[in-house]
Parts: structure tokens; sequence; C-alpha cells
């Protein structure tokens, strides 16, 4: 019988669901303070989840709440580029 291997469930900040490790998306602050979007989800630093979804995306951007997260300023860039990523897994 094959044992069943745990799925790591993540929090996504904005939504508040916890969901599978893969379906989000890992923000990370460095100790140096910057933010970068962590694909891997093996980057050392400060990390926070979000949804797999644009929604997620412009509700964390608007309402600031990457940056309580991480406490620290998010770039504009990081929000694109999260909206890239989930645009470019929707196509695949």
């Amino acid at each position: 019988m094959a044992t069943q291997r745990k799925v790591p469930l993540r929090k996504c900040v904005v939504t508040g669901d916890s969901l599978p490790k893969k379906s989000m998306i890992r923000v990370v602050r460095s100790k140096e303070g910057e933010v970068s979007v962590d694909i891997t989800g093996k980057k050392s630093g400060r990390g926070a989840y979000i949804s797999k979804s644009e929604e997620a995306v412009e509700t964390a951007r608007k309402k600031n709440i990457l940056e309580r997260h991480l406490e620290a300023k998010i770039p504009e860039e990081v929000y694109d580029e999260l909206i890239k990523l989930i645009r470019r897994e929707s196509i695949l």
C-alpha cells in the first residue's frame, strides 16, 4: 500500500485560504530588505504566500497587504511580475 504524501499547505496572505504550496506564489524579503518573487520557494528570508489569481494580487496591491506582512516597501515591479507569472501559467 502506497503511503500518501502530505501536501504542504500554505495560507494566502490576501484571501486567508489554505492551499497547496504549489498553487501559491511566494514573495520574499531578504535580510537586506530587498523584496522579490520567489519562484523556487527556497530563497532565504521572510516569505509571504499569495494565491495565483490576479484578483488576489490586485487586492494585495490596493491594501498594501504584502507590505504589512513583509514589513518592507513593495516595488510595483513585484506586483507586475506576479501578474505576468499568473498570466503565463493560465496560458499553459
